[in-house]
């Protein structure tokens, strides 16, 4: 009786310790939801509602005060621990996925934008940051805002993760969807918000 027994208690102690709560929570499920955790936010709009006119671009004609061509500020949480540095792309999804502001080498420790960037190459905010040059119906550094008065457009706002302190192949002179494809081929997670104006 008693070497019967213990095979049975070694199959009990064997069966507790595959249960173990360290075991479960190294599951693929457990790290896809850490993963999912990453977060982007406005204080200026909720995901998928309006932009205020102060972030309209101003070069669309019309004199309208409320229209500043400011940037939106924007936070993020959740991030990758693997994270070197930020990126933010913004695009118009109603014309052809057109480039409005690429912000990079935003420092690892930096979880937001302010509003109202600094339209230059190196913003003063964040510090190491740079901005590309966006070339359309502005010609300036950083920001262009929304430009679509006939129209209500999509405008996506997307954060990147990036597995490099500095996208050194970057220039003043890099184009927006140079430094697009830059930011894409270094990303190890993303977060994104859309807004209509």
């Amino acid at each position: 009786m008693r070497s019967a027994g213990i095979p049975l208690c070694a199959l009990l102690v064997t069966g507790a310790v595959g249960l173990s709560p360290t075991t479960a929570s190294s599951t693929p499920s457990a790290s896809s939801a850490a993963r999912s955790a990453f977060a982007l936010s406005s204080a200026a709009f909720a995901d998928g509602g309006v932009i205020p006119k102060v972030h309209e671009c101003t070069s669309g004609g019309g004199n309208d005060p409320a229209k500043r061509n400011e940037s939106t500020p924007l936070n993020w949480s959740g991030a990758p621990t693997a994270a070197k540095s930020y990126a933010i792309v913004m695009r118009d999804l109603d014309n052809s996925n057109l480039i409005h502001w690429v912000i990079y080498d935003i420092p690892a420790s930096t979880a937001s934008l302010p509003q109202n960037v600094d339209h230059q190459y190196r913003p003063s905010t964040p510090a190491g940051a740079r901005q590309v040059y966006y070339r359309g119906s502005a010609s300036l550094f950083g920001y262009q805002g929304p430009c679509s008065p006939s129209t209500v457009n999509t405008y996506e706002f997307v954060v990147h993760a990036l597995n490099r302190t500095s996208l050194t192949s970057l220039s003043s002179s890099s184009s927006t969807q140079t430094a697009a494809r830059a930011i894409a081929a270094a990303t190890i997670g993303s977060a994104r918000i859309t807004g209509e104006s």
